[in-house]
C-alpha cells in the first residue's frame, strides 16, 4: 500500500481545521429540498445566541451528530440543520445593560457561536441556517397568525398579569421575587390588559390522543408530563343559586372532579376579581383592602397553591343545590379568576387547601367520605391525612346518598340536579389557552391593527412582514415600540381611517414551535414550507434536546404542527417521530462563605486539587492566593455556581474529537454527565492510541498489496476477525437502536486492545489487521470524524463516501472451543479443541494433559463434561 507521509504523533489542532475546510469546500453535508432514496431528518434543539457555547450545547449537538453521521455511513441522505432562537428578553436585557441595539448584540453572538459550532466538526448543512429574528423567517409566522385569526383560532381578551409599574412591563411569574419586580424592585400589581390567545384548548383532546402515536419513540416520562400538563378530567358543573337575588342576581357555577363530596360543602371560595367579590366590596368597603392585596399576589397556580392561605367573608350567601341551606361565600387568595369560573365549592374534609383554609378561619369541616381500609379510620379535623382526598370509600353524613361509592354518587347527583339545571357533566382540561402577547420590543411584531371604528383588524397579507425596527436601543422603561409613532401610526385596512399598529410582540415560544419545518426549505418565498420539501423531510425522524423542554416547547410545537396541517402546509399529525432527552452536565463546585452567609464561587479551572489514591478530591485551594476553598460537590454547570467548563478551552487543548468522545463516553445520553478532567485526558489517550496503531500499521505495510484469504487464517487471526465483526454488530446496534453511545465507544476500546496485542507473521495476517483497523476507524467516525477522515485517507478511503462496515457472519463462527479442565473442582489445565469434537474425545484429551495427569491419583469417580465450557474429573 502506497502512503503519503503522516505524522506519527496525533496533532488534533493541525488536523481538524484542514478536515473542516475540506468539508466546506466540497459542501459534503449539503442536501436538497427533495431527495430520492433513503433519507432521514436529525434535529437538535436550536440554541439561543447567548454569546458562547456551554458543555450542554456540546453534548446536545454531538449526540445529534453521532446519529447523523452513523446514518450517512449507512448510505442515507441526512438533513441536519442549525439555526438560532434569536428573539427574547435576555437580548433585550443585555442591550439595556450594554446600551446597544439587541439586533447588533444578537448577530455578533451568532457569528461567534457559529464558528464555535463549526469547530466541533458537526455534519451540518449551513446553507439552511435560519435566525428567527429575520423578517424572512417571521414573515410566515405573521402570515399564519393572520390565517388563524380569521378562522377564530386566535382571539383577544383581557388577561390578569403581573405588572411592574416602574419598568412598565408584564413580568413572568419567575420574575416576581417576594412580590417585587426582579429588576426594578417595585411592588408588582395584578393588572388586566388585552392580550392575544391561541385556542390551544380546541386541540386539547387531539394533543392528548396523539400521544399514543409517540409511545414507541418518546421517553415514557415525557409522555406522562405531557398528559399531566394537558390534564383531562371528567367532572361536573354544579350551580349554587344566590341566597338573595335582590343583592346578587347571578348564580354561582363551580366545576369539580369530586361531585361525590357535594354534601360536605361548608363554604364557597371565590377569586378577588370575581364579580361577586366586587359586589360584596360595594356593600362592605373593608373588603377593598384585601382585594387590593390579592391584586399584588402571584398569578401562578403553583405559587398560589403553596402560599399562606388568606381570606375574608363577603357577607353574601348562596344556596346548597340539594339541601337549600345557605352557604357562606368567602374571598380566598388560593382561587384564581383565570382558572375555571373563579369559584370553588370548598369541602375541607376532603381537599387539602380547603382543609388548611377552614382550620385557619374556624369554618365547619364535615366528613362525607369514609375511606374504608385506610390506616386512620377515625377522622381527625385538626390534622390532614392523605386518605381524606381518596375517591375510595363510601358516602357518609350525606342523607339519602349514604353508602354510595364515587361513580354511583356522581350518577345520583346528576339524576337529581340536571333536570333542575343545577348540574351537568363536563370534560375539562388543565391546559389553558396560550397567551402570546408580550409587552416587549425584541420579538416578532403581532400583525394586527387597532382601529377605533373597526376594532382589531389583521394586517393584509400583501403588507407582510410587519418589520421590527432593528436600530432601537431599549432603556428598560416599557416597550419602545409604544413610543415610536413611526412604527405604530398607520391606516385601517377596512375603513382607511387613522389607526394604530399593535405594539405587543409574540411570545418567543411561537418562533421555536415551527422552526423545524422551515429548515426543510429555508429560502422558500411563496409560503411557510415548500410542499415537496415538507413531503420529503417531515416529520423529524429524531429530535434531541434537554428534558427541561419536555412540556411547553414540545406541546407548543405539536400544537403548531396541527395548525399548519389544518392550513395545508404540512402533512401528518406529529412533528417529531422520535425524541431523545439528554441529561445535564455536572461539574465540581467550589466556594468560600462570608460571615453574612454570602458565597463566592470559584471556577474549577482556578482551583488546585488534592486527590486520594482512588482519585477522590480531598482538598482544594484557590490557585491565585493558595488559600483553601470549600468543596461543594457536583452540580449542574451554571453561571450562578461558576462551575462551567469552557468548551473552547477543551477544543484548543485537546481537539474537538476528544471533547466529542468524552461527552459520549462519560455517560448514557439520557443521564447526567459528571465532568472529569481525568476522563477528558483518558479520551485523548484513546485517540492517541488509535493514531499510533494506524500510523504504525501504515509504516509496516507500506508498498504492500494486501488481500485477505479467509481459508488460510491462523487461530489468532480468526479470533481478531471474530472480535472485529462482533464489535461491528454491537456498535451498530448501540448507536442505531439503543443510543448507548458510551458502550459503543467502550466496545471500540476493547477492539483497539485486541488489535494492539495481535502479532502479524504473514501478509494474510497483515490483511486481517488492516480490515480491523479500517473497521475501527469507520466505526469511530461518528464520534471522532476528523481523526477518522485523516487516517482513512491514508488507506485510500474517503470517509465522506465510506459505508459502515458489514458484519461477516462467517467470521463469527467459532472453529475451536476452549475447555477448562478441573480435578475435584480446581483448575488444572486448558484445552483448545475443535467445536465438532465428541464428549468422549474431549474427555480423552483432557485426561491426557500432563498438568492434569499428576492429579489423577486414582480411578475417577465422576466425569463431568459441559460442552464448550469445562471438564471436571472427581477422584
Amino acid at each position: 500500500m502506497a502512503t503519503s507521509h503522516i505524522d506519527p504523533e496525533y496533532q488534533a489542532n493541525a488536523i481538524e481545521p484542514n478536515v473542516q475546510q475540506d468539508w466546506e469546500n466540497r459542501k459534503v453535508f449539503k442536501v436538497a429540498d427533495t431527495v430520492e432514496g433513503k433519507h432521514r431528518y436529525i434535529l437538535s434543539m436550536f440554541p439561543y445566541p447567548s454569546g458562547k457555547l456551554h458543555m450542554g450545547h456540546v453534548r446536545n449537538y454531538t449526540i445529534g451528530d453521532v446519529i447523523s453521521r452513523f446514518h450517512r455511513l449507512k448510505g442515507e441522505t441526512v438533513l441536519q440543520p442549525m439555526g438560532w432562537d434569536a428573539f427574547g428578553l435576555p437580548a433585550e436585557n443585555a442591550a439595556i445593560a450594554h446600551k446597544v441595539a439587541p439586533a447588533k448584540w444578537t448577530f455578533e453572538n451568532i457569528d461567534y457561536m457559529r464558528n464555535q459550532l463549526k469547530s466541533l466538526g458537526l455534519a451540518i448543512d449551513w446553507d439552511r441556517e435560519v435566525a428567527t429574528c429575520t423578517p424572512e423567517y417571521y414573515r410566515w409566522e405573521q402570515w399564519l397568525f393572520v390565517q388563524l385569526y380569521k378562522k377564530g383560532l386566535i382571539y383577544r381578551k383581557l388577561s390578569t398579569v403581573n405588572w411592574d409599574p416602574v419598568d412598565q412591563t408584564v413580568l413572568a411569574n419567575e420574575q416576581v421575587v417576594d412580590g417585587r419586580g426582579w429588576r426594578s424592585g417595585a411592588l408588582v400589581e395584578k393588572r388586566d390588559i388585552p392580550m392575544y390567545y391561541f385556542r390551544i384548548t380546541d386541540y386539547a383532546q387531539e394533543l392528548l390522543d396523539d400521544l399514543e402515536q409517540l409511545k414507541d419513540g418518546w421517553p415514557q416520562q415525557v409522555l406522562t408530563m405531557q398528559r399531566n400538563w394537558i390534564g383531562r378530567s371528567e367532572g361536573m358543573d354544579i350551580t349554587f343559586p344566590s341566597a338573595d337575588t335582590s343583592i346578587y342576581a347571578d348564580e354561582l357555577t363551580v366545576y369539580t372532579t369530586r361531585p361525590d363530596t357535594l354534601m360536605g360543602v361548608t363554604y364557597v371560595a371565590i377569586a378577588a376579581e370575581h364579580p361577586m367579590a366586587k359586589k360584596a366590596a360595594e356593600l362592605r368597603p373593608e373588603l377593598n383592602a384585601f382585594i387590593e392585596e390579592c391584586r399584588h399576589g402571584s398569578v401562578s397556580e403553583a405559587d398560589v397553591a403553596t402560599a399562606e392561605k388568606k381570606g375574608m367573608a363577603t357577607g353574601l350567601y348562596v344556596k346548597h343545590p340539594i339541601t337549600g341551606e345557605n352557604v357562606e361565600v368567602w374571598i380566598a387568595n388560593y382561587v384564581l379568576m383565570s382558572y375555571g369560573s373563579g369559584a370553588v365549592m370548598a369541602v375541607p374534609a376532603h381537599d387539602e387547601r380547603d382543609f388548611e383554609f377552614a382550620n385557619k378561619f374556624g369554618l365547619p369541616i364535615k366528613q362525607v367520605i369514609d375511606a374504608q381500609g385506610a390506616k386512620d379510620n377515625a377522622y381527625d379535623a385538626t390534622t390532614w391525612q392523605d386518605w381524606y382526598g381518596s375517591k375510595e370509600g363510601k358516602l357518609v353524613n350525606s342523607a339519602q346518598f349514604d353508602g354510595l361509592k364515587f361513580q354511583d354518587a356522581f350518577d345520583a347527583f346528576i339524576e337529581l340536579l340536571a333536570p333542575k339545571n343545577l348540574a351537568s357533566k363536563k370534560v375539562q382540561f388543565r391546559l389553558r389557552d396560550w397567551g402570546v402577547s408580550r409587552q416587549r420590543y425584541w420579538g416578532c411584531p403581532i400583525p394586527m391593527i387597532n382601529c377605533e371604528s373597526c376594532g382589531q383588524v389583521p394586517v393584509p397579507e400583501d403588507q407582510l412582514p410587519v418589520e421590527l425596527p432593528t436600530d432601537v436601543v431599549p432603556d428598560g422603561s416599557g416597550n419602545p415600540l409604544a413610543k415610536m409613532p413611526e412604527f405604530y401610526e398607520t391606516t385601517c385596512p377596512h375603513c382607511g381611517g387613522a389607526a394604530k399598529r399593535e405594539t405587543d410582540t409574540l411570545d418567543t415560544f411561537v418562533e421555536s414551535s415551527w422552526y423545524y419545518a422551515r429548515y426543510a426549505s429555508p429560502d422558500f418565498t411563496d409560503g411557510m414550507i415548500k410542499p415537496e420539501a415538507a413531503q420529503t423531510w417531515l416529520p423529524v425522524n429524531q429530535y434531541i434536546g434537554g428534558v427541561e423542554h419536555a412540556i411547553l416547547h414540545l406541546l407548543y410545537a405539536r400544537f403548531f404542527h396541527k395548525l399548519m396541517r389544518d392550513e395545508g402546509v404540512v402533512q401528518g399529525n406529529e412533528p417529531f417521530a422520535n425524541l431523545l432527552t439528554q441529561g445535564m452536565v455536572l461539574a465540581d463546585t467550589f466556594y468560600r462563605e462570608e460571615e453574612s452567609g454570602k458565597k463566592t464561587w470559584f471556577n474549577p479551572a482556578d482551583v488546585e486539587l488534592t486527590r486520594d489514591e482512588k482519585g477522590r478530591i480531598t482538598a482544594a485551594v484557590c490557585k491565585i492566593d493558595g488559600q483553601p476553598v470549600i468543596i461543594g460537590g457536583q452540580e449542574k454547570m451554571s453561571k450562578s455556581k461558576n462551575n462551567g467548563v469552557d468548551p473552547q478551552a477543551i477544543i484548543n487543548q485537546y481537539g474537538a474529537d476528544t471533547a466529542r468522545v468524552f461527552t459520549m463516553f462519560a455517560a448514557p445520553p439520557d443521564q447526567s454527565l459528571e465532568w472529569s478532567d481525568a476522563g477528558v485526558e483518558g479520551s485523548n489517550r484513546f485517540l492517541k492510541r488509535v493514531w499510533r496503531l494506524s500510523t504504525s500499521f501504515l509504516e509496516k505495510s507500506a508498498n504492500k498489496s494486501l488481500h485477505l484469504d479467509k481459508a488460510t487464517l491462523s487461530k489468532d487471526a480468526q479470533d481478531l476477525r471474530r472480535k472485529t465483526h462482533e464489535t461491528i454488530a454491537k456498535v451498530g446496534d448501540d448507536i442505531e437502536r439503543r443510543h448507548a453511545f458510551n458502550t459503543a465507544i467502550a466496545a471500540q476500546m476493547e477492539l483497539l486492545n485486541t488489535i494492539t496485542k495481535f502479532t502479524t507473521t504473514s501478509d494474510n495476517e497483515l490483511a486481517v489487521e488492516q480490515e480491523s483497523i479500517i473497521a475501527l476507524l469507520t466505526m469511530l467516525a461518528p464520534f471522532a470524524p476528523h481523526l477518522s477522515q485523516k487516517l482513512l485517507a491514508q488507506f485510500g478511503i474517503d470517509l465522506t463516501e465510506a459505508r459502515f462496515p458489514m458484519v461477516d457472519e462467517s467470521a463469527l463462527t467459532r472453529n475451536t472451543q476452549t475447555i477448562v479442565v478441573q480435578v475435584n473442582g480446581k483448575l488444572r489445565g486448558k484445552l483448545e479443541v475443535a467445536t465438532n469434537l465428541s464428549k468422549d474425545e474431549i474427555l480423552a484429551q483432557a485426561k491426557a494433559l500432563p498438568e492434569v495427569q499428576q492429579f489423577l491419583t486414582g480411578p475417577t469417580k465422576k466425569e463431568i463434561v459441559v460442552p464448550n465450557k469445562l471438564v471436571n474429573l472427581v477422584v
